[in-house]
């Protein structure tokens, strides 16, 4: 879909189809919105006093103007109450009104930007969460499958504002809102893909992708390479996979050395049996999801290298499937990490930890000024937070901050965790450094304290599990892969 942002009067826009916008208790509408009921002869004006059109958040309103303006349809999208207006309700009435264009088999729309009069927000904040929603709700994954007719796709979105000063900011939060959508499209793709098809070799593939669309430098390293640099553990959980591993580096501005550091580090198991400590088969298939972390980095690299941040952003994934085979790692195994640790294995099953742990000693080496990783790495936080918000653990409380601040911003919302010492008991081992488990109590702190064992360095990790799938459509986010993470990440990048 192409969109841009012009200069102009809404009801004079070369379009099939426009939206204008209302907020709830509004009973005579005014700017662009007033200036198509004068059109159209009072039509909106009609609606609200007939109760037909109330404003309330998501609320559509379709009207045919029969001529007096070149579009062939107006819809109007309810905002919500004006004092609980915010980008998250920008986003979402953009998500509505698209959506709703999309299946009256709108081509070329036009809208104004929500919240971007009365609405009092900043030009570019509310052009960035225009089309975002947008673009997150016409997201569709392109299934291997037959159909027996296209779904309606909408051609050209275009921004209209009457004043011209306010044009830069817009274009400029639409660069952004089509970089931050292509890197989450990607990682909902990834997400959605079936495991025979994302493999390891596949999110290489991907990577190898980025490097060469944005100048940035890549390792894929396999076994061997793997092996020379001790990273036991995370061979420990590729020793029974059937496809080959991949630990893969995307390296953003890699030699600018003056440039602050940030490192992100995501989870990508491609397919999680649990291995030889095997999960019930069902539900197994939902595990395609478990790369969902991986899936955010590079979905935030592709973002990072769009919007060509200055910073120094190195991406680390390292990815591998967890099988039950012959040469599989065993519960009661003790391996032995990259930084020299040891590792006693309770479960199998607990391996996203495992292949993090040399991924967080890698992160080192780039002297980073802050690390986040992100895992779908336990029911626990599932439990405690369902699918409303990650949880987060730190050392470092200024990262803490900052990364609430993105959440709010992004609405793909972190809530912090504690991640006391006291926890650090629970996965003592008489055989070795640590268990790679503490029990069912506490277990996403006990898992993000095993990963604290591999840092010396500010760092973060985000507990995704709950945030990667969703089993319904609920506003801009379709059933599937939701693409958490890389929205969250772009905007924490930006803001350093």
């Amino acid at each position: 879909m192409k969109i841009n942002a012009i200069q102009g009067s809404i009801q004079s826009a070369e379009a099939d189809t426009l939206i204008v916008n209302l907020f709830e208790g509004i009973t005579s509408p005014a700017g662009a919105t007033g200036a198509i009921d004068t059109a159209l002869k009072g039509a909106i004006s009609e609606m609200i006093a007939n109760g037909d059109l109330k404003g309330k958040g998501g609320e559509v309103a379709v009207l045919y103007p029969r001529g007096a303006i070149p579009a062939k349809r107006v819809l109007v999208v309810g905002l919500g109450k004006q004092n609980e207006f915010n980008l998250e309700a920008a986003r979402q009435a953009a998500a509505a009104a698209i959506t709703r264009a999309r299946d009256l088999n709108a081509k070329e729309v036009a809208t104004i930007v929500h919240g971007g009069g009365i609405g009092k927000m900043e030009p570019a904040a509310a052009a960035q969460a225009l089309v975002e929603g947008s673009l997150l709700a016409l997201y569709q994954y392109d299934a291997p499958k037959q159909q027996a007719e296209k779904p309606n796709q909408i051609n050209s979105l275009t921004l209209v504002e009457h004043d011209p000063e306010k044009l830069a900011g817009i274009r400029a939060g639409v660069a952004v809102a089509e970089a931050v959508g292509t890197g989450a499209a990607l990682a909902r793709d990834l997400v959605n893909m079936p495991p025979n098809v994302a493999t390891p070799t596949k999110l290489a593939k991907v990577a190898k992708r980025i490097a060469e669309d944005h100048g940035m430098k890549i390792i894929v390293g396999g076994r061997k390479w793997a092996a020379k640099r001790d990273m036991g553990a995370f061979l420990s959980v590729a020793k029974g996979a059937g496809e080959p591993p991949k630990f893969i580096v995307l390296e953003h501005n890699g030699e600018r050395e003056d440039l602050d550091t940030i490192v992100l580090v995501g989870k990508g198991i491609t397919f999680d049996t649990g291995g030889i400590s095997i999960k019930p088969s069902q539900g197994m298939g939902a595990m395609k999801s478990d790369m969902g972390g991986a899936a955010a980095v590079l979905g935030a690299m592709k973002a990072v290298g769009l919007m060509e941040l200055p910073l120094r952003v190195i991406g680390i994934t390292p990815c591998t499937e967890n099988m039950p085979d012959a040469d599989a790692y065993r519960p009661s195994d003790v391996i032995t990490a990259s930084n020299g640790k040891t590792i006693e294995i309770i479960s199998t099953d607990a391996e996203g930890r495992m292949v993090l742990a040399d991924g967080l000693v890698f992160a080192k080496r780039y002297d980073p000024k802050a690390v986040i990783d992100l895992a779908t790495l336990t029911g626990a936080c599932v439990v405690a937070l369902g699918s409303k918000a990650a949880g987060m653990f730190t050392n470092e409380d200024t990262l803490r901050d900052k990364l609430l601040s993105a959440g709010v911003t992004s609405h793909e919302r972190v809530w912090p965790l504690p991640l006391w010492k006291d926890y650090r008991k629970d996965i003592d081992s008489d055989v070795a450094d640590m268990k790679n488990g503490g029990g069912r109590p506490g277990g996403a702190a006990t898992a993000a304290i095993f990963l604290k064992e591999f840092t010396d360095f500010p760092w973060v990790h985000l507990d995704i599990a709950g945030m990667a799938l969703s089993e319904k459509k609920s506003g801009y986010i379709t059933a599937g892969a939701t693409g958490f993470g890389v929205r969250l990440l772009a905007e924490f990048l930006r803001s350093w």
